[in-house]
């Protein structure tokens, strides 16, 4: 089939926007599905390299809007993370085949694919990935059966749907019949119905088994500045004013929540001024305070901790970041990269640090994902899985000067409350700071920039969702199968012809 070049390129691109519409801060979620189905629709009867090409400029016009914050520390390195990404989406477009078995193979291979990109390389990418935009839609709940990749797989099975809808009636208007085989999008339809009805009823981590009085705090300040730009002490003291606002609260909190690298040190914590004050602070609240902590260490590295104060004011748990954040919070290859970009803004590497996230503090078993790590569903199910009852995320997105970023970061908080079946607190600097439900509901959400303390009873619970239980796997053998079964179906086995 010779099609002409634009009538590939501008629908795939179209089909690509539409998808990161979908995302926040815009949250279109029904646009992921017309996406798909535009994507779905124009892979079908080419050849495999206008398959890539479609694939890659769809891929283009999604991460070329929804990883558009990435500019904001370089604009040349953000052009290169695009187009490698885009790379994801041609492999599925290339893995899907032309014809016979194209939509099985089509769900299967691009939720393979979105597996491929939250892993690897450098761990993985999951910022800017589909299952984002379905936080505010209502088929969030099918997290809880198997998190993000059953998301992923729920939008692309949504666009086959619509697609074959869209093509029979496109048929029935020009044949006045119906014609062609609609099982295809009708099988579709209701596995996107049945995952949403299953995710609704599927266990949800189960009722509390207490409350806790949380508190999380939010001093406020200008946003676009990195570290180096903004002085550490200001950061320190903005917060430390805005926890005084605590102090004789009817809801005494016993759990304080502060942001991540809220406290910058070059020497080590223990005597430091800032030690003094926090511990004085846990001991005036009589509560459990969690604050960031960054300390430089020799050869030019830094550890990126949370470390919890007890209301005796001592330090009961310390957790280091497992999940770096690359050409951010540390250089890959910095040898080889130095040659090809300025790397100034990030003159120290994280140290990597271990461990399943769970903090034993007298507030209670808490699941810490620091940051950056809450994009990631192995970290919240590790620290479930070892017994934490509430997850708690400190993060720092104050230099990113738009909003998408910190509302993808909320938007990622959702999804990992519903799929651990865990409630969740949230602490930024510069907002967004949130309460999520275990149901994936948004409770309290702090305003940019301002000084805010959020303070409410949060539900702490023990049930297991299935995806705590079962994990990504299932989701990955199912789509592998889809995959084989859509080749083997293009493959032109039928009955033999009487």
């Amino acid at each position: 089939m010779t099609v002409r070049r634009g009538g590939i390129v501008l629908p795939s691109l179209a089909a690509g926007v539409l998808l990161a519409l979908s995302l926040p801060p815009f949250g279109a979620w029904p646009s992921a599905f017309v996406g798909a189905a535009l994507l779905y629709w124009r892979l079908g009867a080419l050849r495999l390299s206008t398959r890539l090409l479609a694939g890659w400029v769809a891929g283009i016009g999604c991460f070329g809007i929804g990883l558009f914050w990435a500019q904001s520390f370089n604009w040349y390195g953000a052009v290169v993370l695009v187009l490698v990404e885009s790379v994801t989406t041609a492999v599925a477009a290339g893995a899907t085949p032309p014809r016979r078995g194209r939509a099985l193979a089509f769900v299967g291979a691009a939720t393979l694919m979105e597996a491929v990109r939250m892993s690897w390389p450098f761990g993985g990418l999951p910022v800017g990935g589909v299952f984002l935009g379905q936080s505010g839609g209502p088929l969030l709940g099918s997290a809880r059966l198997g998190g993000p990749l059953l998301l992923t797989a729920v939008v692309w099975a949504g666009g086959v749907a619509l697609g074959e809808l869209g093509d029979l009636t496109v048929r029935w208007r020009r044949e006045r019949r119906m014609g062609g085989r609609p099982w295809a999008g009708l099988v579709a339809l209701v596995l996107v119905v049945l995952a949403a009805v299953l995710g609704e009823v599927a266990p949800d981590g189960g009722p509390a088994v207490r409350t806790l009085s949380v508190a999380s705090v939010q001093g406020g300040g200008r946003r676009g500045f990195n570290q180096f730009e903004v002085g550490q002490a200001g950061v320190f003291s903005a917060e430390l004013d805005a926890s005084t606002a605590l102090e004789g609260s009817t809801l005494a909190p016993a759990l304080v929540v502060w942001p991540e690298d809220v406290v910058a040190l070059v020497r080590p914590l223990a005597g430091s001024r800032q030690a003094a004050r926090l511990a004085a602070l846990a001991l005036d609240l009589h509560a459990t305070v969690l604050a960031g902590v960054t300390v430089t260490e020799p050869h030019a590295t830094f550890r990126n901790e949370i470390v919890a104060w007890g209301p005796s004011g001592r330090i009961v748990s310390v957790f280091e970041k497992v999940h770096r954040v690359p050409f951010g919070e540390y250089v890959p290859f910095r040898g080889l990269f130095s040659h090809l970009a300025d790397l100034a803004a990030v003159p120290l590497d994280a140290i990597a640090g271990h461990g399943t996230g769970l903090m034993t503090t007298p507030a209670g078993p808490l699941g810490v994902l620091v940051s950056y790590e809450v994009f990631f569903a192995a970290r919240g199910r590790s620290s479930v899985r070892a017994g934490a009852q509430l997850l708690v995320v400190p993060t720092n997105t104050s230099s990113y000067s738009s909003e998408q970023m910190p509302s993808q970061e909320v938007a990622a908080d959702r999804v990992q409350a519903v799929e651990e079946g865990r409630d969740l607190v949230q602490a930024a600097p510069t907002g967004y700071s949130t309460f999520v439900t275990n149901r994936g509901v948004v409770r309290r959400r702090s305003a940019l920039s301002t000084r805010q303390v959020l303070v409410g009873a949060v539900p702490l619970r023990r049930g297991a969702t299935l995806y705590e239980r079962f994990g990504d796997l299932p989701v990955m053998a199912l789509a592998a199968l889809a995959l084989l079964a859509g080749w083997a179906a293009g493959m032109g086995l039928r009955r033999p012809a009487r």
